[in-house]
């Protein structure tokens, strides 16, 4: 049949059933699955911004602004800012404690965690920490806030009824992010030099076991589904998030995901996972419960390392640090929901 076509309609026709398959096959591969919302102009200086912790009953999203010793606190219900909480050298993470209407904040300028009222936003006690404080995690049984020294190779444990230090856990090499499992009423930790994950006793402070995290590399995000029984583990050194069984302590699956990753956060109502890097991608994953899939990396937006997320209404916050412009709140939704 080509014979009989011209030669320039031949050429077409050869370049149709060329490129046929390959945009059959783009077809079949799935868009990516966040639109942005808006972007929210956000106070201060062009400088790094860090953890994000959300209220959803006050509606109130915290963010460590890291680069002005600030936490901004945002109305997500009108879409604003509503004050700046100064005085917080260094700020890296922020944890939203509900049951005591409190925000907890490290100083790593200042080795200390502060903590804030949510109500009023005031300061009301500074408690000493180790080396460098980072990630926070809470126990309600114990009523004790574990705290990530990273450079002080040590977790810091704070009695948040009197806001003193309870105890200080010796854990070696440093430190990433730690999380309360409420399966087991155990606190995982990471080792992110060692290529570890430690598992805590909050009652007594003892380390029960250092598990090998094989091939980790940078082993700095966490996030522990405790449902299901599974730790996430994002390594920041080769870009992979390693899928571990806290039941049978071993590693089930790993996956390639946004470059220099670092703060994980879950929609409990899609059962989606995200992975927000250092280099402004963020991947995506689908969880069902063990089976974990994988929805797309993308780019987001600069320096889009940190994230938080509303179960109900799906939306996802991004604090967005443009060196060469102010600084944004970048808010998206699922692609597939309404606004």
């Amino acid at each position: 049949m080509i014979k009989d076509i011209p030669g320039s309609a031949q050429l077409w026709f050869c370049l149709l059933l060329l490129w046929a398959p390959f945009s059959a096959q783009a077809s079949e591969i799935p868009a990516w699955p966040l639109s942005t919302l808006r972007d929210i102009p956000l106070p201060g200086h062009s400088t790094r911004w860090d953890y994000v912790t959300f209220d959803p009953d006050s509606h109130q999203l915290f963010l460590a602004h890291l680069g002005d010793d600030t936490v901004v606190v945002f109305d997500t219900r009108e879409l604003r800012v509503i004050a700046t909480i100064p005085q917080v050298s260094q700020v890296h993470g922020v944890l939203y404690i509900p049951e005591l209407h409190r925000l907890y904040a490290s100083a790593t300028g200042t080795d200390e965690v502060v903590a804030i009222d949510s109500v009023s936003h005031q300061i009301i006690a500074r408690i000493p920490v180790g080396n460098h404080p980072d990630g926070l995690t809470y126990v309600p049984g114990e009523h004790e806030l574990f705290v990530s020294d990273e450079h002080g190779g040590t977790d810091t444990v704070i009695d948040v009824l009197s806001n003193t230090r309870r105890a200080t856990i010796p854990l070696q090499g440093q430190i990433g992010n730690s999380q309360y499992d409420s399966a087991s009423g155990h606190v995982f930790v990471n080792l992110q030099t060692l290529g570890q994950l430690a598992e805590i006793d909050p009652r007594s402070h003892q380390v029960l076991a250092r598990h090998p995290l094989p091939k980790a590399h940078g082993n700095h995000g966490l996030w522990v589904d405790s449902v299901h029984q599974l730790a996430f583990v994002a390594c920041s050194d080769d870009n992979t998030l390693i899928v571990f069984d806290l039941e049978n302590h071993r590693t089930i699956a790993t996956f390639p995901v946004a470059r220099d990753p670092d703060v994980l956060a879950y929609d409990s109502g899609l059962n989606w996972l995200y992975v927000a890097g250092e280099s402004g991608e963020v991947s995506l994953f689908q969880i069902h419960g063990r089976t974990v899939t994988p929805l797309g990396t993308a780019w987001l937006g600069p320096n889009a390392h940190s994230v938080a997320v509303d179960s109900d209404t799906h939306r996802a916050w991004f604090p967005l640090w443009n060196k060469k412009g102010p600084s944004v709140l970048r808010i998206t939704y699922p692609t597939t929901t309404s606004r």
